[in-house]
Protein backbone atom coordinates (compact mmCIF):
# COMPACT_ATOMS: atom_id res chain seq x y z
CA UNK A 1 0.00 0.00 0.00
CA UNK A 2 1.43 3.67 -0.94
CA UNK A 3 -0.30 6.47 0.26
CA UNK A 4 0.14 9.57 -2.33
CA UNK A 5 -0.34 12.56 -0.32
CA UNK A 6 -0.88 15.78 -3.29
CA UNK A 7 -0.43 19.17 -0.61
CA UNK A 8 -2.19 22.28 -0.73
CA UNK A 9 -4.78 24.61 0.67
CA UNK A 10 -8.47 23.63 0.76
CA UNK A 11 -11.59 25.87 -0.49
CA UNK A 12 -12.19 27.31 -3.77
CA UNK A 13 -10.27 30.45 -2.72
CA UNK A 14 -7.51 28.73 -2.97
CA UNK A 15 -7.75 26.25 -5.93
CA UNK A 16 -6.04 27.55 -8.56
CA UNK A 17 -2.84 29.09 -6.66
CA UNK A 18 0.56 27.50 -6.93
CA UNK A 19 0.62 26.46 -3.33
CA UNK A 20 -1.74 23.91 -4.66
CA UNK A 21 0.04 22.14 -7.50
CA UNK A 22 0.11 18.84 -5.22
CA UNK A 23 -3.91 18.73 -5.17
CA UNK A 24 -3.80 19.15 -8.79
CA UNK A 25 -1.53 16.32 -9.47
CA UNK A 26 -4.02 14.05 -7.19
CA UNK A 27 -6.53 14.82 -8.83
CA UNK A 28 -4.73 13.87 -12.25
CA UNK A 29 -3.80 10.73 -10.76
CA UNK A 30 -7.63 9.64 -9.15
CA UNK A 31 -9.11 10.57 -12.90
CA UNK A 32 -6.68 8.98 -15.16
CA UNK A 33 -6.66 6.25 -12.67
CA UNK A 34 -10.13 6.07 -11.93
CA UNK A 35 -10.02 6.37 -8.22
CA UNK A 36 -12.93 8.58 -6.20
CA UNK A 37 -12.04 10.77 -4.05
CA UNK A 38 -14.83 10.95 -2.21
CA UNK A 39 -13.98 9.68 1.35
CA UNK A 40 -13.62 12.34 4.01
CA UNK A 41 -12.06 11.45 6.97
CA UNK A 42 -8.66 11.31 8.30
CA UNK A 43 -8.75 15.47 7.72
CA UNK A 44 -8.54 14.23 4.14
CA UNK A 45 -10.31 13.79 1.22
CA UNK A 46 -9.17 10.69 -0.53
CA UNK A 47 -9.89 7.35 -2.43
CA UNK A 48 -8.10 3.88 -2.53
CA UNK A 49 -7.21 2.05 -5.94
CA UNK A 50 -4.47 0.40 -8.37
CA UNK A 51 -1.95 2.17 -10.06
CA UNK A 52 0.35 0.07 -11.87
CA UNK A 53 -0.74 -2.79 -9.92
CA UNK A 54 -0.27 -1.54 -6.26
CA UNK A 55 -2.91 -0.66 -3.90
CA UNK A 56 -2.71 3.00 -3.06
CA UNK A 57 -4.47 5.97 -1.17
CA UNK A 58 -4.57 8.90 -3.26
CA UNK A 59 -5.03 12.06 -0.89
CA UNK A 60 -5.64 15.69 -0.41
CA UNK A 61 -5.84 17.05 3.19
CA UNK A 62 -8.61 19.40 4.41
CA UNK A 63 -5.88 21.50 6.98
CA UNK A 64 -4.31 24.30 5.55
CA UNK A 65 -0.53 23.15 3.93
CA UNK A 66 0.96 24.12 7.23
CA UNK A 67 -0.53 21.69 9.30
CA UNK A 68 -0.43 19.01 6.31
CA UNK A 69 1.63 16.79 9.19
CA UNK A 70 -1.87 16.41 10.79
CA UNK A 71 -3.47 14.28 8.13
CA UNK A 72 -0.74 12.83 6.92
CA UNK A 73 -0.31 11.02 10.52
CA UNK A 74 -3.73 9.79 10.45
CA UNK A 75 -3.89 8.91 7.07
CA UNK A 76 -0.65 6.12 7.85
CA UNK A 77 -2.44 5.04 10.79
CA UNK A 78 -5.70 4.13 9.47
CA UNK A 79 -3.91 2.42 6.46
CA UNK A 80 -1.27 0.64 8.32
CA UNK A 81 1.14 2.31 6.29
CA UNK A 82 4.97 3.12 7.20
CA UNK A 83 6.76 6.66 6.12
CA UNK A 84 8.43 4.86 3.93
CA UNK A 85 5.16 3.82 2.24
CA UNK A 86 4.15 7.52 1.53
CA UNK A 87 5.21 9.74 -1.76
CA UNK A 88 4.20 13.44 -1.11
CA UNK A 89 3.63 15.32 -3.83
CA UNK A 90 4.13 19.41 -3.16
CA UNK A 91 5.12 22.64 -5.00
CA UNK A 92 8.74 23.84 -5.21
CA UNK A 93 9.58 27.78 -5.19
CA UNK A 94 13.26 26.10 -6.38
CA UNK A 95 12.36 24.52 -9.36
CA UNK A 96 11.32 26.31 -12.50
CA UNK A 97 7.80 26.31 -13.89
CA UNK A 98 7.76 22.91 -15.07
CA UNK A 99 10.68 21.08 -14.02
CA UNK A 100 9.81 17.90 -11.39
CA UNK A 101 12.60 16.30 -8.88
CA UNK A 102 11.80 12.83 -6.92
CA UNK A 103 13.98 12.01 -3.94
CA UNK A 104 13.33 10.20 -0.61
CA UNK A 105 14.35 11.44 2.83
CA UNK A 106 15.99 14.95 3.52
CA UNK A 107 15.02 18.26 4.95
CA UNK A 108 11.69 20.25 4.21
CA UNK A 109 13.69 22.91 2.00
CA UNK A 110 12.05 25.58 3.73
CA UNK A 111 8.52 24.05 2.79
CA UNK A 112 6.18 24.40 6.05
CA UNK A 113 3.68 21.05 4.57
CA UNK A 114 7.13 19.56 4.69
CA UNK A 115 8.08 20.54 8.25
CA UNK A 116 4.44 19.71 9.28
CA UNK A 117 5.03 16.18 8.24
CA UNK A 118 8.61 15.56 9.25
CA UNK A 119 7.45 17.11 12.75
CA UNK A 120 4.19 15.08 12.62
CA UNK A 121 5.83 11.69 11.79
CA UNK A 122 8.87 11.70 13.34
CA UNK A 123 11.06 10.65 10.13
CA UNK A 124 11.60 12.10 7.15
CA UNK A 125 12.06 9.21 5.36
CA UNK A 126 9.60 9.57 3.21
CA UNK A 127 9.33 10.01 -0.53
CA UNK A 128 8.76 13.80 -2.41
CA UNK A 129 7.62 14.92 -5.84
CA UNK A 130 8.96 18.55 -6.07
CA UNK A 131 7.26 20.45 -8.76
CA UNK A 132 8.20 23.53 -9.91
CA UNK A 133 6.16 26.92 -9.74
CA UNK A 134 9.20 29.22 -10.53
CA UNK A 135 10.48 31.80 -7.97
CA UNK A 136 8.86 35.11 -8.01
CA UNK A 137 10.48 38.30 -9.24
CA UNK A 138 12.40 40.25 -6.52
CA UNK A 139 10.02 42.63 -5.35
CA UNK A 140 7.72 40.39 -5.07
CA UNK A 141 6.73 38.13 -1.28
CA UNK A 142 7.15 34.39 -1.73
CA UNK A 143 4.11 34.19 -0.01
CA UNK A 144 1.97 35.88 -2.24
CA UNK A 145 3.50 34.44 -4.90
CA UNK A 146 3.03 31.02 -4.03
CA UNK A 147 -0.97 31.85 -2.67
CA UNK A 148 -0.92 33.57 -5.45
CA UNK A 149 -2.30 32.07 -9.64
CA UNK A 150 -0.78 30.39 -12.18
CA UNK A 151 -1.30 33.17 -15.38
CA UNK A 152 -2.90 31.86 -18.73
CA UNK A 153 0.43 31.65 -20.20
CA UNK A 154 1.71 29.18 -16.82
CA UNK A 155 -1.29 27.13 -17.28
CA UNK A 156 -0.33 25.17 -20.28
CA UNK A 157 3.35 24.10 -18.78
CA UNK A 158 1.29 23.42 -15.61
CA UNK A 159 -0.92 20.86 -16.85
CA UNK A 160 1.92 19.24 -19.19
CA UNK A 161 4.23 19.10 -15.81
CA UNK A 162 1.14 17.63 -14.14
CA UNK A 163 0.92 15.01 -16.39
CA UNK A 164 4.16 14.12 -16.24
CA UNK A 165 4.30 13.64 -12.59
CA UNK A 166 1.42 11.13 -13.56
CA UNK A 167 3.97 9.31 -15.51
CA UNK A 168 6.61 9.70 -12.40
CA UNK A 169 4.23 7.89 -9.90
CA UNK A 170 2.97 5.44 -12.29
CA UNK A 171 6.88 5.05 -12.66
CA UNK A 172 7.97 5.07 -9.54
CA UNK A 173 5.34 2.03 -8.34
CA UNK A 174 6.44 -0.07 -11.31
CA UNK A 175 9.84 0.62 -12.06
CA UNK A 176 11.21 1.96 -8.37
CA UNK A 177 13.13 5.29 -7.11
CA UNK A 178 15.89 4.88 -9.37
CA UNK A 179 13.80 4.10 -12.66
CA UNK A 180 11.90 7.29 -11.94
CA UNK A 181 14.29 9.69 -10.86
CA UNK A 182 16.56 8.73 -13.74
CA UNK A 183 13.38 9.19 -16.26
CA UNK A 184 12.26 12.47 -14.46
CA UNK A 185 14.75 13.99 -12.56
CA UNK A 186 16.03 16.15 -15.55
CA UNK A 187 14.55 19.14 -18.01
CA UNK A 188 11.49 18.22 -19.97
CA UNK A 189 12.40 17.05 -23.43
CA UNK A 190 16.10 15.93 -22.38
CA UNK A 191 16.88 12.37 -22.47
Amino acid sequence: MRVIIGLGNPGRDYARNRHNVGFRCVNHLARKHGISLGQRNCQAQHGTGRIEGTEVVLAKPRTFMNLSGRSAGLLLRRFRAAPADLVVIHDDLDLALGRIRLYSNGGSGGHKGIESIVAALGSCDFLRVRVGIGRPRPETDAVDYVLGDFSPSELTVVEETVARVGEAVSCLLKEGLAAAMNRYNQSPGQG
